[in-house]
């Protein structure tokens, strides 16, 4: 995802001379590009987050569309006060980018992992929180995101996710993308949690079971004309997420069928517990140990079948 976000930038950057790329002292080579065909265009703010998030909301008071990139606990947690006072306070479109997301840093251990992002920027009033299922939509959630004038957050990976559209899809800012269609139950993924669960509907259609997959690349705003239409039709959703169960996805969705009438489908919530992960693996090892595999998450489907 991240090479994806390098090209496109660079694709974007030669078109619109308002882009400024704003790096926490990690990618440089990877901008090479960016910085030949924008010059005087990428800062390297070195290891002051919060001073390039203030930055950054200056550039965007003065017309420029400020990119903020560097790994995902670093742009979001320990600059977040800048965020909410200088950023959103001022509805300033700032495009903030966290790389590695998840436990995409698995090896690096806690500090590098980023499992509450989504939680604590979609609390912030005016923010987008985009996170997209690959490196087709990385592209074009960046697209959108310079279509529009408010702040918003692009969760993307670190390298080696799977490509699952084969041909850039329709693409809108709050509208899910159903990806397979089935009658029997719904799996809902966000991010880089996508591509298994198109696994997870091979594993379960193996067993009889039709499985519907839709995308929800964004969980600010929610698609929430399509979560009525799935709400109302199956008898069990799984919602996935590479985040901690508290206030990602799950929570967005638990907190829409707040005051809703009508009888509501078992719904069931695959994410990180209410822990630090403690373990120190690779990415898909950390998944294993929160059951967050596909064949982990399909038998526990399996299970809960009415």
């Amino acid at each position: 995802m991240r090479n994806a976000f390098a090209d496109e930038i660079t694709v974007l950057g030669q078109s619109d001379p308002r882009i400024v790329l704003l790096s926490g002292d990690i990618g440089n080579r990877m901008f090479d590009r960016f910085k030949a065909a924008a010059p005087g265009r990428f800062i390297n703010c070195g290891i002051a987050e919060a001073n390039m998030m203030g930055m950054a909301a200056g550039l965007a008071m003065n017309g420029l569309r400020p990119v903020v990139y560097t790994i995902t606990p670093f742009t979001t947690t320990r600059c977040f006060e800048q965020i909410r006072v200088d950023v959103c306070y001022h509805g300033l479109p700032v495009v903030i980018v966290g790389t590695g997301s998840g436990l995409s840093y698995g090896t690096l251990g806690p500090t590098h992992q980023s499992c509450e992002d989504i939680a604590i920027l979609r609390t912030l009033p005016g923010m987008i929180v985009e996170c997209p299922a690959d490196a087709v939509e990385v592209r074009l959630a960046l697209r959108a995101a310079f279509a529009q004038d408010r702040p918003l957050y692009l969760r993307i990976g670190k390298k080696g996710e799977p490509v699952i559209h084969a041909a850039p899809p329709e693409f809108t800012l709050g509208r899910a993308i159903t990806l397979r269609e089935g009658g029997d139950v719904c799996l809902i993924g966000t991010g880089n949690m996508v591509a298994d669960l198109l696994k997870v509907a091979d594993l379960l259609a193996e067993a009889g079971i039709s499985a519907q997959v839709e995308d929800f690349h964004t969980v600010k705003p929610l698609d929430e004309g399509r979560l009525a239409e799935i709400m109302a039709r199956f008898p069990l959703v799984a919602l996935a997420e590479e985040h901690s169960r508290i206030g990602g996805l799950a929570g967005a969705v638990a907190e829409w069928t707040l005051g809703r009438g009508g009888i509501l489908p078992r719904i069931l919530s695959f994410g990180i517990p209410d822990e630090f992960p403690r373990a120190v693996g690779s990415q898909a090892y950390l998944r294993r140990c929160f059951g967050l595999d596909a064949e982990a998450i399909a038998c526990a489907v399996q299970k809960a079948r009415p």
